[in-house]
């Protein structure tokens, strides 16, 4: 008898994610069943509460409630900025799920200097930066690797790729960039920064990380391990 593929819940805060995360499933995971879950409002709230919420939290329980209520094998969510939510929604409903930047974090401490390194870190959703920068501090911790962790916040290059101006976005991006020259990784926060990739490897030396092929990867091999 033919196994069915997985089914993939996705869930989104903004609908900017939703073409990256498909076309590195189409790259590296085309077998898998996808489901999208946008609610766009939840971007919206945070950037303005400028924290995260226990309205937010309970949303993202729902949300994964739902996943799992449609036979969902696993759940990504490609919203960077809600961290602690996301731990939740996993503690709720039970399933392998995935936090956006969880692979990319893992991959840019296996390629710092055995003694340690500098990471960069560099968003166009500026309340994504202190919850991603206290994860991946967490994650560099409990693996015994010290690191030096750089910010950088693109203003305006998120609305200019709303608006339809990637280029725009993409050379914002790889400007900004620049200030984190110097560092032995670079990665890129949102999903929505994937296609600028290119252009930022481009305006620096080092590795620059981007989260969908990542996250694609660890998860389809979670899942595997767990069939």
């Amino acid at each position: 008898m033919q196994i069915p593929p997985p089914r993939i819940a996705l869930i989104h805060a903004t609908a900017l994610a939703v073409d990256p995360i498909a076309a590195a499933f189409e790259r590296h995971w085309p077998q898998a069943q996808r489901m999208n879950l946008l609610d766009d409002s939840l971007s919206v709230d945070r950037g303005k509460s400028g924290q995260l919420t226990d309205s937010m939290v309970q949303r993202f329980i729902d949300l994964a409630t739902y996943a799992k209520g449609t036979g969902c094998n696993a759940i990504l969510f490609t919203c960077s900025a809600f961290g602690p939510a996301i731990e939740a929604a996993a503690c709720a409903v039970q399933l392998p799920t995935l936090k956006p930047n969880e692979a990319m974090f893992a991959q840019a401490l296996a390629l710092c200097p055995a003694a340690g390194g500098k990471l960069g870190l560099i968003a166009t959703f500026q309340a994504s930066i202190a919850s991603m920068s206290g994860e991946l501090l967490q994650m560099a911790q409990e693996r015994g690797i010290p690191i030096e962790l750089r910010s950088a916040f693109v203003p305006d290059a998120m609305q200019d790729l709303a608006e339809g101006r990637a280029d725009e976005h993409h050379r914002k991006v790889a400007a900004a960039a620049q200030q984190l020259a110097g560092c032995d990784v670079v990665m890129l926060a949102q999903f929505s920064m994937a296609d600028a990739q290119p252009a930022v490897q481009q305006a620096l030396a080092c590795p620059v990380l981007s989260s969908p092929d990542c996250a694609v990867l660890a998860l389809k091999k979670e899942v595997a391990d767990g069939a």
